[in-house]
């Protein structure tokens, strides 16, 4: 077997779903919508999912194990599991349980740079995004209400339910953050800012 490709949240769910039954990419991509994984696995761009699958199909962990001809559809290729990818699958996942890892989302950026705006504009840009998290929030909840309706084994939702304390954090964070601004209790001095970035330059190392 060549060296497999570096682990990566599709890369995950792809070997994953194919533990289940072999499957063509269109397949793959229809169950991650359809279970809902696409709330954790970006699958917009189909280029993404056939690259992965193409970086799969090289190290080996996964097999050709049939095409699909249909008069309706494309030739399709359908795709099964191997040895070797249900052994990565498990390695990847036990990583990804134990080891935080250090990722660079794009929030913590644009608060690290806030002085580029005035506060109005920043109390406006952050009551935009509680409105947008107060409805993510709202279908998190909707969506774990439907699964213990449905009877599904708490186990299969896990994912949400970690989504759902992470966004009801943030929704409360930014709630308290922008009654902190609105109050005036979170303020600044540019002045200040500058002048304590000139004296951090002087120090040594």
């Amino acid at each position: 077997m060549t060296s497999g490709p570096r682990s990566s949240p599709l890369a995950l769910t792809v070997l994953s779903l194919l533990h289940f039954k072999p499957l063509h990419p269109y397949g793959v991509q229809r169950l991650i919508k359809q279970w809902g994984k696409d709330r954790v696995v970006n699958v917009g761009q189909r280029t993404s999912l056939y690259r992965t699958i193409d970086r799969l199909l090289a190290a080996e962990l996964i097999a050709v194990r049939d095409t699909e001809r249909d008069q309706q559809y494309p030739e399709r290729t359908v795709y099964e599991i191997t040895g070797a990818g249900r052994e990565a699958a498990r390695a990847w996942m036990l990583e990804m349980l134990r080891e935080p890892r250090r990722e660079f989302p794009e929030f913590p950026v644009a608060l690290s740079n806030l002085l580029l705006l005035e506060p109005e504009e920043i109390i406006g840009a952050l009551a935009a995004r509680l409105t947008a998290v107060e409805s993510e929030l709202a279908a998190l909840d909707s969506s774990l209400a439907g699964s213990h309706r449905s009877g599904l084994p708490r186990i299969a939702g896990l994912e949400d339910e970690y989504l759902r304390a992470v966004t009801a954090a943030e929704a409360a964070w930014l709630t308290g953050t922008l009654a902190d601004l609105r109050s005036g209790t979170l303020t600044w001095d540019t002045d200040e800012l500058r002048a304590f970035a000139a004296a951090a330059e002087q120090q040594p190392g």
